[in-house]
């Protein structure tokens, strides 16, 4: 069973989102926070597997509260709702410590498979949906993130092949596609990605993605 806490500041959206959740088998509602405040607060109590994170909430956003509940250590992961208009919010978030984003008119579909991707331990890169935001708003990435990250420093630990594969997770690739078109097995696919978010201090697959962009591995 997946547990969710849904953060938003609308009454409605947050109805919405528990109806479509409690309609599925394997996943219940904790409880609902209308603003970063709360969803800190309750994510120390309720421990949920995956926070709905709004982004535009009164008070603390979501932003600041996804950085704080990263922060603190708790397998929570958190899941950014955010708008087509919105880029530099799912960017912000990305660097705060999420496993990924969606919009917020997704299909339902593909927010049930996100959220059952992030709460396995896995990111929210490879599906069409986040490959489709990732080219959105790739060219929009700040100017200055070149100069102000130590991007050297960053990759210097990686061996070649690594370096390889990091620039195919940054294009989107799956595990199966990374080991299909680099002749590997998917075994060593998984320790050569294992490897690289250690060397990276990448919390996560969606991290290893922004850090290939950072570092203009993927342009």
């Amino acid at each position: 069973m997946t547990t969710v806490l849904i953060a938003d500041d609308q009454p409605l959206q947050r109805f919405g989102f528990r109806m479509l959740l409690e309609s599925q088998d394997d996943m219940t509602v904790l409880g609902e926070a209308s603003n970063g405040t709360e969803a800190i607060r309750m994510t120390a109590e309720l421990h949920p597997d995956v926070v709905l994170m709004d982004v535009r909430m009164p008070g603390m956003d979501g932003i600041e509260a996804t950085r704080r509940i990263v922060a603190a250590g708790a397998r929570t992961r958190v899941l950014i709702l955010t708008t087509f208009d919105l880029d530099e919010y799912a960017y912000a978030g990305l660097r705060a410590g999420a496993s990924g984003f969606l919009v917020k008119d997704a299909q339902p579909e593909d927010l049930l498979s996100g959220i059952r991707a992030v709460a396995t331990g896995d990111a929210v890169v490879a599906p069409s949906l986040t490959r489709r935001l990732l080219d959105a708003y790739a060219h929009h990435l700040p100017a200055e993130t070149a100069a102000t990250e130590p991007a050297d420093s960053r990759l210097a630990a990686l061996t070649e092949r690594e370096r390889e594969i990091l620039t195919v997770i940054g294009k989107g690739w799956t595990n199966t596609e990374i080991s299909a078109r680099l002749h590997l097995a998917e075994s060593t696919v998984k320790t050569h990605v294992g490897r690289i978010l250690a060397k990276t201090g990448s919390r996560d697959r969606i991290q290893a993605v922004i850090l290939a962009y950072e570092t203009k591995l993927v342009k």
